[in-house]
């Protein structure tokens, strides 16, 4: 990652680590924020236009008195030498004169300044500048460490994981995108130099620079104020129930300070946790103040909810020591007890309050000396995510704060004293001294714990000396009460936030009386009020005129616009204030455009807050076009209400802050009146975060591009974006809170924004505010609590989501057992379509998705002790479908821009179209064709006796012929449950087996050749001996499976309709299944079923002893005729069952059960040395092959496992497979995952199995592999011996991956191409496009496999999928007992360019075949091998938009979608040009927050929109006995509206031809 990389961060990275946690600490030393500042002037000012600036500057503050001639002389002596000018040669060097010849010898000095060397500032910028947004990489991680102080921030930092310069090791800088002109970027706005110094207010000739920290100053406070109030709480009723004066206070602290010192055994700088109620205000400014007298870090926990939270903290600060108070540790004691919850471990909790006060040896005993360690305290706050992180504060920090804000706060009085004559106070050297020198009285109802609350409430209290009253927030719902405390206490200063000022204030407007009437004795009076400061992050216009003319001025405040003070403040690093407004001058040192200002604004000042109106649209895209900078009172303009927006100041910059607008994507320097990112440096700012290197690297040591390279500055990321003008900051949110969304196709192609200068604009996206979006909401739509408003970047766009909080959406009972209250779904919806009509009406802001969940249920943050809705929180519980949301609406049309379309696929029928075809036809014209070789044995030789089993017709032939050769070797064996053997069977007692089977048939039965018979056993022998009964008699033999008396609903008719259908002439079984279906359960059933049906049921014949016979078949000349293995004669029928429960019964001759053998012996080298083992699916397949045929085909011995065995133990089949030392073997994937539900057992070896081989009949599970030979691993199983078989219903084994000697073949590929029928490879960058495959192994002997058009029935190109078919002598006759042409067809289909003699079954799956390199030739040597991968059935895919889509890949993006989906609990389908999703979910409420969760994953992934979803509970969703989705009977289902589904969402097309989703 080169340099640039490092520096340019993508924005979703931003979004995540504005809300992560901790860091280290960041000293700021004063000069830090002007070394930056002043190499800056160097590489952009000229320095004579500096020196000019520098000594106007001076020669202002000698006129106004500032300071004497004596340190003019001084100072403009050290200018001149620091830019390079001899005082001897100067005009000022022989000044002696009175303060006019110091004027006029400056004027001359001006003079000479040569004016080609001013800066002239560009004033020929347009105002509508466009600003193009670059992509990034995130920067790579950095170490964390501890440095001592350097010149700058003084910090534990951090080392830098990119080089001081950026454009070092040949990094292109990102402004090289742009054509500026020289002075086109926005440069960092200059620090303001403090004139005055600052004094104490109580004695105004001590300097408070005296002080290094605020422990030293609160013993100054103590000895000199000492029976003056510190801080006074109040109850909600507005009643003092505590106080403190400073000798108390400093008492109680040095108390505290000596206990932690003495008994406490920590360390200078160790961390000490203080835990405390916001009402004890008074217990933890003193515990606050202890921990800075003793030298240890306070770690307020304020905000913690939960044991683990805390516990969280304590251990990642190392804090061994909390502070608390006696009723606090007993309301943590009660809530750990009800949470189950122990007390944290090496913790040691002490009660402050128990302390007492200090008491010296002696009265003239100094206290104890200071040992101030670099930190002050570390303040825990949520990230926007929900995430806590820790910010350092050092004591350096702190006293920079308090200076410059007491400069700020004491700048409105100043400036009055300098424009009026009169007044008590003189001055000593320009400092104030005498009454006007006076502390102030603050009232504040902040949480005093955290944040400006604390810096304000607490620490400037300290600092200034001030009286701080402090009111609880619930005291601010009783009317006139706070008028009440204001008039009592006559503050200077009231602290508070918009929401308690909104409601004090409109409290007033609806009741006034309420509040002037409140108290007789104390009537209302405001005139003390010099600052209302509001903690804010946006500057509410509109509210500060209601506050000013219709709450402050009726209520006695004559200024009351010069009251209003907006704070721009960081409430998650520290709380540090950004911009306020203030009057300490100096704003032309700022170094940007101050353009003249108009009437008014020359009228109200500088210092007045300042409006803008603005363009709504060009704002949209990052562009300040300003239409007027004195907008009309009362909000926007009616007429042009959707065109403006009135956005107001905070003002400038605190005056030693460095500030700067970056694009926060790029990190580049943005020009003027463009939208970007507030970076600031300042000596105020915290360090960083407490323990994460990383982040604090990233957002407190942040480093921007400029148009020379990088700037040489470090600067933090507020994540505040905004603009300046005029030197003023305004902002218009937080980054989080910025929505984008792609501009619609007529915006794209008509911009009505542009700009000459920018060569390479972005015209994709344009931007909206939360917050204004919120205020748009609020006050147009009714019945609306609270809201917010975000975007999720889904399917590569950024969709806006709106969440609401409404009354209508209640769902608790209206009493305490009564049920759930039904929401109104036509009130929500009309509610849901307004709020999408306003926001597209006002803004241009196309909603996705409204969610409405009743009031106070969206997640919130904490905000000085308030809470409010978390943006990002909401985003993050919108995505995981946490949200208890009771409706949902969604609006698709013009808002989801990125659906693809095959036009001419989709107008002519999908991709086997015509015109689809012909297009990949010409695509792929050069690719070869898809079709496999065949290796042909024609003659198969027995191992053990030499014999060509390829001369024998039929497997009775084969049998009578082991019989003769080796009679008394082992044919069959049963293991029973607990691996035993059973009694084996030699192959002459086999033989004689099978003919009293067949006497039985012949004599009792009455069975003729050509006759069918059902076959229901269990697995066993006695199953193989009436399979060969019925072979050697010409009968033929349908097995099925013994009915399941749970799914008799299934079973029984399925039974019946094969009777009726095969015209059945017996029922075969066993003891265990005559004795089952004989059951009253059973038999009433099938009887009931047979009489409605109108079938009469065949009788039944127990085989499990049909009676002794003398000889075996041939003896009793029960052998086979020569015409019954004529082609097309039938010996044998599988039936298949689909998971629905539907028949497919495939015929199978004589021969083609010899050519299903062959190729399993010569396939899998099969040979009799080796036995064989039966467990699974004994009624077809390869199930079939392993238990009745293959152990004769080769002469092998057989073993036969029960299935209800291995359920029971799925070790037998395993120990069975190690004992016997089988080579080859089959299982299911059931089987498999039901053995690894436990783990394996020792003893046994797997490593004579050579070939496991796994049947799929589709694609195969690509997680299944490697689970198995995890699992196995341990017992020696080899990860070459598990294959997979592709196994279709008209031939067991088609593909396999036995004797490859590889694994698996994993492809990635492209899904969006998939969708148009190519096979493309996946690029790395394909993201969630892409689909992971594996081969299903290559074509055995005899085969011969092509991928073919299922429609014009041309052979594929090489690129491109296709249907497979195959060529072999092992498939299937036909479908038994079908007369259909299109059934004969599928089984003599033939290809217009390939083979005509061949002939192919087709099998109804996509699939492609691909070639293959691997090692595995001699010595390594690289073999090409050709391999199948299958796709899925032709029958199962569905096409949307002229695209193909596979249900399998959706359903696998909708069950890993939530976790509340059950694995497999999912089903789409196409009904009626309606997509539908049914989903099975383990919970019954709010099922309206999945549904956006689902949408999106399946839009993200598969780019298409779903018309209806079904939520059922578990139990509902229709499965097979194998735990498989029954697709057919959930379609079935839906269609009759039988489903039971708890909650049903369907997209239709609203009025105006949008989309919505709703319940």
């Amino acid at each position: 990652m080169d340099s640039t990389d490092k520096m340019v961060k993508d924005s979703d990275s931003l979004r995540h680590y504005y809300g992560t946690t901790h860091t280290s600490d960041h000293d700021l030393s004063l000069s830090s924020g002007y070394r930056g500042s002043q190499e800056l002037s160097e590489q952009f000012y000229d320095p004579y236009a500096e020196l000019q600036s520098r000594l106007a500057e001076l020669q202002l503050e000698l006129e106004e008195g500032e300071i004497t001639a004596k340190g003019y002389r001084k100072r403009r002596a050290l200018l001149m030498e620091a830019y390079g000018q001899s005082s001897e040669n100067s005009p000022m060097s022989s000044m002696q004169g009175s303060d006019d010849d110091i004027l006029k010898h400056y004027e001359k000095l001006s003079q000479d300044v040569p004016s080609d060397f001013s800066f002239v500032p560009d004033t020929h910028r347009s105002l509508e500048l466009t600003h193009d947004l670059l992509g990034h990489e995130d920067q790579e991680p950095a170490e964390f460490m501890y440095l001592s102080e350097r010149e700058g921030r003084s910090s534990y930092s951090l080392s830098s994981s990119f080089p001081a310069d950026p454009s070092a090791n040949g990094a292109t800088h990102p402004s090289s995108t742009y054509e500026f002109s020289k002075h086109g970027l926005q440069l960092p706005l200059e620090p303001r130099e403090i004139s005055e110094a600052d004094f104490d207010p109580h004695n105004g000739n001590i300097p408070m620079t005296k002080f290094d920290n605020l422990a030293s100053i609160l013993r100054h406070r103590g000895r000199n104020i000492p029976k003056l109030n510190a801080i006074l709480t109040l109850d909600s009723k507005g009643k003092e129930v505590s106080a403190i004066t400073w000798d108390k206070l400093a008492s109680r602290a040095e108390k505290v300070a000596q206990v932690i010192r003495d008994k406490s055994g920590l360390y200078r700088g160790d961390r000490v946790a203080l835990l405390y109620r916001d009402h004890e205000v008074i217990d933890f400014v003193v515990a606050l103040l202890g921990c800075f007298l003793a030298g240890v870090v306070a770690v307020p926990i304020n905000t913690v909810t939960k044991f683990k939270e805390l516990n969280y903290i304590l251990n990642y600060t190392q804090s061994h020591l909390a502070l608390s108070t006696d009723a606090n540790l007993k309301a943590f004691h009660r809530e750990f007890t009800a949470q189950g919850q122990s007390w944290p471990r090496g913790v040691e909790w002490w009660k402050t309050n128990e302390f007492g006060s200090y008491h010296p040896l002696s009265k003239k005993s100094e206290p104890p000396a200071l040992q101030v360690p670099d930190l002050a305290y570390i303040e825990y706050s949520r990230a926007p995510t929900g995430e806590f992180r820790g910010v350092v504060m050092s004591h350096k920090t702190v006293m920079h704060q308090m200076s410059c804000l007491s400069s700020i706060l004491s700048s409105k009085d100043k400036q009055r004293r300098r424009s009026s004559s009169a007044g008590t106070a003189t001055r000593d050297g320009g400092r104030l001294i005498g009454p006007a020198a006076k502390y102030q009285t603050v009232i504040s109802y902040l949480d005093p714990r955290q944040s400006i609350g604390m810096t304000l409430g607490v620490l400037m209290t300290i600092y200034s000396g001030n009286t701080t009253v402090w009111i609880p927030q619930s005291a601010l719902a009783v009317p006139g009460l706070y008028a009440n405390v204001i008039s009592r206490f006559k503050p200077s200063i009231i602290l508070g936030d918009y929401t308690g000022l909104k409601q004090v204030a409109y409290n007033y407007q609806s009741f006034p009386l309420a509040t002037r009437n409140f108290s007789k004795k104390q009537p209302v009076d405001f005139s003390s009020i010099k600052w209302c400061l509001i903690d804010c992050l946006t500057a509410d216009t509109e509210f500060h005129e209601i506050l000013a003319d219709r709450w402050l001025r009726p209520l006695g405040n004559k200024s009351s616009r010069e009251v209003i003070a907006p704070m721009l403040t960081l409430s998650e690093h520290g709380g540090m204030v950004i911009s306020m407004r203030d009057w300490l001058g100096g704003q032309e040192s700022l170094g940007c455009r101050l353009p003249e200002p108009s009437a008014d604004e020359e009228r109200m000042g500088p210092s007045d807050l300042s409006e803008l109106l603005l363009d709504k649209k060009a704002l949209s895209t990052n562009n300040v076009r300003i239409l007027s900078t004195s907008p009309p009172r009362g909000g926007f303009l009616d007429k042009n209400i959707k065109n403006t927006i009135r956005i107001g100041a905070f003002g400038y910059p605190l005056p030693d802050a460095t500030l700067a607008i970056v694009d926060p994507e790029t990190c580049t320097l943005v020009p003027e009146l463009i939208v970007g990112e507030i970076w600031v440096d300042s000596p105020c700012l915290s360090g960083g975060f407490w323990g994460l290197g990383r982040e604090t690297e990233m957002i407190f040591h942040a480093r921007c591009w400029g148009h020379d390279g990088t700037l040489e500055m470090e600067f933090l990321r507020t994540g505040l974006l905004g603009f300046i003008y005029a030197g003023k900051v305004y902002i218009l949110g937080l980054y989080e809170d910025r929505l984008r969304q792609r501009k619609d196709f007529e915006e794209q192609q008509n911009p009505s924004i542009t700009c000459s200068d920018i060569v390479h604009t972005n015209r994709q996206y344009r931007y909206h505010y939360t917050a204004h979006l919120v205020q748009t909401i609020m006050q147009t739509i009714p019945r609306v609590f609270d809201s917010s408003a975000f975007d999720i970047f889904v399917n590569d766009e950024h969709l806006p989501v709106v969440l609401l909080e409404s009354p209508v959406a209640i769902t608790t009972p209206e009493t305490p057992n009564g049920p759930p209250r039904e929401p109104d779904n036509e009130v929500l919806e009309d509610m849901a379509n307004k709020c999408m009509n306003k926001l597209r009406e006002i803004h241009n802001v196309r909603v996705y998705c409204v969610l409405i969940t009743a009031p106070n249920t969206l997640p919130r943050t904490t905000r000085n002790g308030r809470s409010e809705i978390g943006t990002m929180l909401c985003r993050k519980e919108f995505e995981t479908g946490s949200l208890p949301s009771v409706y949902v609406n969604f609006c698709v049309d013009g808002t989801v821009m990125n659906v693809p379309r095959d036009q001419n696929a989709e107008e002519d029928g999908g991709i086997w179209s015509v015109a689809s075809s012909h297009f990949r036809e010409e695509m792929l014209i050069h690719e070869d064709k898809q079709y496999s070789g065949v290796d042909e044995r024609n003659v198969v030789m027995d191992d053990r006796t030499g014999g060509v089993l390829s001369k024998f017709k039929s497997i009775v032939d084969i049998l009578q012929w082991r019989v003769v050769c080796q009679p008394e070797e082992l044919s069959y064996c049963s293991i029973d449950s607990k691996s035993r053997e059973n009694k084996g069977t030699s192959w002459k007692k086999f033989d004689a087996k099978i003919a009293a089977v067949a006497s039985m048939l012949v004599n009792k039965a009455g069975l003729q050749a050509g006759d069918n018979v059902v076959l229901i056993y269990t697995h066993g022998e006695d199953f193989v001996h009436a399979v060969h009964a019925c072979l050697c008699l010409g009968i033929v033999a349908i097995p099925l499976s013994p009915l399941d008396t749970n799914r008799l609903n299934e079973d029984v008719p399925a039974l019946l309709h094969v009777i009726e259908d095969y015209k059945v002439k017996a029922i075969l079984v066993n003891a265990e299944t005559d004795h089952a279906m004989k059951g009253k359960l059973i038999s009433q059933h099938l009887k009931q079923s047979a009489h409605v049906a109108r079938v009469t049921i065949p009788p039944t014949y127990n085989t499990m002893k049909p009676g002794r016979v003398s000889g075996g078949c041939k003896d009793l000349n029960f052998t086979m005729k020569p015409d019954w293995t004529n082609p097309g004669r039938v010996a044998l029928v599988w039936v298949y069952w689909t998971a629905d429960h539907r028949r497919t019964a495939v015929q199978i001759g004589h021969e083609t059960i010899l050519e299903m053998c062959k190729i399993q012996k010569e396939t899998c080298q099969m040979t009799s040395s080796k036995p064989v083992i039966g467990c699974v699916r004994s009624g077809s397949g390869v199930g079939f092959l392993h238990t009745c045929l293959m152990g004769i085909y080769v002469g092998a011995s057989t073993y036969l496992i029960s299935p209800v065995d291995f359920a029971a133990n799925p070790h037998l089949f395993f120990l069975s497979l190690s004992r016997y030392k089988v080579k080859d073997t089959y299982a299911t994937q059931q089987m498999l995952e039901h053995a690894m539900t436990i783990p394996p057992l020792k003893g046994y070896n797997l490593h004579e199995t050579r070939n496991l081989m796994i049947a799929f009949d589709g694609r195969p599970a690509t997680e299944l592999f490697g689970r198995v030979r995890l699992h196995f691993a341990s017992c020696g199983l080899d990860g070459t011996a598990i294959n997979t078989i592709y196994s279709h219903v008209l031939n067991p084994m088609i593909t396999t991956r036995s004797y490859m000697c590889i694994e698996p073949v994993e492809l990635k590929f492209d899904v969006r191409e998939l969708r148009r029928g190519f096979i493309v490879i996946a690029s790395p960058d394909s993201g969630p496009f892409t689909l992971t495959v594996q081969d299903s192994g290559m074509v055995p002997v005899s085969t011969h496999v092509a991928v073919v058009h299922p429609e014009t029935r041309r052979l594929c190109h090489m690129s491109e999928y296709g249907e497979i078919w195959v060529s072999s002598n092992a498939n299937a006759q036909g479908f038994y007992g079908s007369k259909a042409l299109f059934d004969a067809e599928r089984f003599n289909a033939s290809t217009i360019d390939g083979d005509p003699c061949l002939t192919y079954m087709r099998t109804g799956d996509l699939g492609f075949l691909r070639t293959i390199t691997r090692p595995v030739g001699p010595g390594g040597a690289m073999v090409e091998i050709q391999v199948l991968f299958v796709l899925g059935a032709i029958g199962d895919t569905f096409e949307v938009a002229g695209l193909n889509h596979f249900p399998i890949d959706i359903e696998t993006t909708v069950e890993r979608s939530h976790r509340s989906i059950y694995p497999g609990g999912s089903a789409i389908f196409q009904a009626g040009g309606l997509v539908v999703l049914v989903v099975e979910v383990s919970r019954k409420q709010f099922l309206a927050s999945l549904v956006p969760v689902i949408v999106n994953a399946i839009l993200n992934e598969h780019q298409i929109i779903v018309d209806v979803i079904a939520f059922v509970a578990r139990g509902h969703f229709p499965r097979s006995r194998l735990r498989e989705k029954q697709r057919g009977k959930i379609l079935a289902t839906w269609v009759t509206r039988k489903l039971k589904a708890m909650a049903q969402f369907t997209i239709s097309r609203s009025p105006d031809g949008g989309f919505y989703i709703k319940s």
